[in-house]
């Protein structure tokens, strides 16, 4: 069985509509055991529906791979600044980092409803927070940009991000860093981000290879960093404080956007109940008119039946009175 194919198939799969993922998994299974045999079969059958909040990230990477690559690049100088232990120039680029999310997650919204899904609340802040983790880590980067994103991505404020089972078919995923060695699996030369990551990499370790253990396969290569001075205290504090103050700020954007949905869900109940209590009131005045008409026409329906009674009857008198005045008339004096 070829990764290879396997990728192509799932790249395929994980750019269909999410309702429709099961049954297109199912079908391209079936026909992977006419193209390939049962071992591709298998491995398509075990691909891993992605959640709401991965599909809507794949949805950027398949339509919209612009803004991803901007925070990749934006990631890259946030790790470059955070090495240097440049407080101001991490602050600002957290400024720009708050910016290029907000743009981002209106692109991902437009996308998402473009493909048929409106975000909800909840998803919008899990996707939201795993294009934050793309700008921290290389690998998550990279995660992110494949389009084969199969859950959410968290970071934990280090420069690590949790891969496992985040991508399906990791194996030919375009790391961003390292030899094809020691990384485990092939690197595909189609990714401007795993160029930029393996051109940083390549700057911290002089140009060499690196030495010492070799790291489990993993989407982020790790290499030796060159020996840096100690950082004083206060550097680090302070590069600690402009991430933070990055957070805190996000953090207080959220709380104010979810204030201004609480507040209009409360306002649209309060409009709807009042209209629902009007509705009720027009609803009882509908339905006392109701009994009111039927009662008169059951009155109507009880005198149309006693007038025609009476008219029948007023023409049967007629019919004698005329049959009468015949005889008497045909009758001699």
């Amino acid at each position: 069985m070829g990764e290879q194919r396997l990728a192509e198939i799932a790249s395929a799969l994980y750019q269909l509509p999410l309702e429709g993922f099961v049954a297109a998994r199912a079908a391209a299974a079936k026909a992977a055991v006419a193209d390939s045999g049962r071992e591709l079969a298998d491995a398509v059958r075990t691909l891993p529906k992605p959640s709401a909040a991965a599909w809507a990230v794949n949805m950027l990477a398949v339509h919209r791979p612009g803004p991803l690559a901007e925070l990749a690049e934006l990631g890259a100088a946030m790790r470059g600044a955070q090495e240097d232990l440049d407080a101001v120039a991490l602050r600002t680029l957290s400024q720009k980092r708050r910016q290029l999310l907000n743009q981002v997650m209106d692109t991902a919204r437009e996308v998402a409803e473009q493909q048929g899904r409106r975000l909800s609340g909840a998803v919008a802040t899990e996707v939201e927070q795993t294009l934050r983790a793309a700008t921290v880590d290389e690998g998550a980067a990279a995660a992110v940009r494949s389009g084969r994103l199969v859950r959410v991505l968290s970071a934990d404020g280090v420069d690590r991000v949790d891969l496992r089972e985040a991508v399906a078919v990791p194996g030919v995923l375009s790391l961003p860093a390292g030899p094809p060695s020691e990384a485990g699996a092939p690197v595909t030369a189609n990714d401007d981000g795993a160029k930029a990551g393996s051109a940083a990499e390549g700057r911290r370790t002089g140009g060499k290879p690196p030495t010492g253990t070799v790291e489990k396969p993993r989407l982020k290569a790790v290499g030796t960093k060159r020996p840096a001075p100690t950082p004083s205290a206060v550097e680090r504090a302070a590069a600690r404080l402009a991430e933070a103050e990055d957070a805190a700020q996000s953090a207080a954007e959220e709380a104010r956007r979810r204030a201004a949905e609480f507040e209009a869900a409360e306002e649209a109940m309060t409009r709807l109940g009042d209209e629902a209590r009007s509705l009720r009131a027009r609803l009882k005045e509908v339905d006392e008119e109701f009994e009111l008409a039927r009662r008169r026409r059951e009155s109507a329906a009880a005198q149309r039946q006693l007038a025609a009674r009476a008219a029948d009857k007023g023409r049967r008198a007629e019919d004698l009175a005329r049959e009468r005045m015949l005889r008497l008339r045909n009758t001699p004096d």
